[in-house]
């Protein structure tokens, strides 16, 4: 298997919205852009926000809780992060725990985002391997 390129694609209905949070909350750069898709750079790989068009999930309740999975980016500083989120008024939950430090918001379309820190991830990369 040759991969050469890996991304991730979110389906959503807030397009607009959701391209302007990308772009204006977390300043992701944009590699190319339709009125239905953006594709971003996501940090090596890309993250796409796709304008929904699926029956079975347009027909879906406004409220319907469609978080299965969660994209995480980790960072030096999750506090900066999470005093920049509430900045914009994004609701956040910054939480401290043994294995590390991570803040949970979700983009207007209900996807869960998550940023976390570095450091105790490669730590415990590093005690796994020993």
């Amino acid at each position: 298997m040759n991969i050469k390129r890996t991304g991730h694609i979110l389906y959503v209905r807030k397009y607009k919205e959701c391209v302007a949070f990308y772009s204006t909350i977390l300043k992701l750069d944009i590699l190319f852009q339709n009125t239905e898709l953006t594709c971003f750079d996501f940090f090596g790989a890309y993250l796409m926000v796709e304008k929904e068009d699926r029956a079975d999930y347009l027909d879906l309740a406004e409220g319907f809780k469609k978080t299965f999975s969660c994209i995480r980016m980790h960072v030096e500083n999750v506090m900066e992060i999470t005093l920049h989120l509430r900045s914009k008024k994004i609701d956040v939950d910054y939480q401290e725990h043994n294995w590390g430090i991570v803040v949970k918001f979700f983009d207007p379309d209900g996807n869960l985002l998550a940023f976390k820190d570095e450091e105790t991830f490669v730590k415990q990369i590093k005690e796994y391997i020993k």
